[in-house]
């Protein structure tokens, strides 16, 4: 069953609802989101799993109110259907790279990670963009955060491609599109879920997974090395 289009909602640092511009309505269905933040300006990146699309928000921040000053679909053609056990699988996590104006789209459905583009200048659909990674390591992706490394890091919600050997794992490869490595968060299936990263000081990298098996949220400290 397809869900009602939805909306977003504005919080500030206090968890207070900023009052938002109503100029949503190229979102539908917002399933996961990226925010390029610009201090009194931000680009975010939605994923619309009712029809297989992604959203760029062009926003304007003021102390009391955030404005929508254009809404435009920027990504079209990903897969999406209703689900048992996950609702509906369609396009989830995305990745934004400022430097390279790319955005990286894991489309659950699919199976895949596509690679969109001038993302945050674009005035209009590029399709899918470009499969950069997909094989047997994948199984049905949602989150997508960005490596300290530069690497990627998606979440295996195993809705597809599922192997009961390999559940609920983490995977890592690279923006060219090379396996590194990937890890287990729990022994059923089902488990991996949202991600976080952030660099800590005296290098060591701090990743943040939720396990949606047990509801917890774990943090792991890693001194990051060269090549991890």
């Amino acid at each position: 069953m397809i869900q009602p289009p939805g909306s977003l909602l504005f919080l500030d640092r206090n968890g207070k609802q900023v009052t938002p511009s109503p100029y949503t309505e190229q979102l539908n269905g917002p399933w996961d989101l990226t925010i390029d933040d610009e201090f009194d300006h931000a680009r975010v990146f939605v994923s619309n799993v009712n029809n297989g699309t992604v959203t760029r928000l062009n926003l304007q921040i003021k102390p009391a109110s955030v404005l929508v000053t254009s809404a435009t679909v920027i990504a079209s053609g990903y897969s999406f259907a209703p689900n048992s056990s996950a609702l509906i699988l369609g396009p989830t996590g995305l990745a934004y790279d400022a430097q390279t104006d790319t955005l990286y789209v894991a489309s659950t459905n699919d199976n895949a990670i596509f690679a969109v583009l001038h993302a945050g200048s674009r005035t209009g659909s590029s399709g899918t963009g470009a499969i950069i990674f997909k094989d047997e390591h994948l199984r049905g992706p949602l989150a997508l955060m960005f490596a300290p490394n530069g690497d990627l890091l998606t979440a295996n919600g195993d809705a597809v491609n599922a192997d009961p050997t390999q559940p609920s794992e983490i995977v890592e490869f690279t923006k060219q599109g090379r396996f590194v490595t990937q890890f287990d968060v729990d022994a059923a299936q089902g488990g991996a879920f949202g991600i976080g990263v952030a660099k800590m000081n005296g290098g060591v990298a701090r990743l943040v997974y939720v396990d949606d098996v047990t509801n917890y949220v774990t943090v792991l400290d890693r001194r990051a090395e060269p090549g991890n």
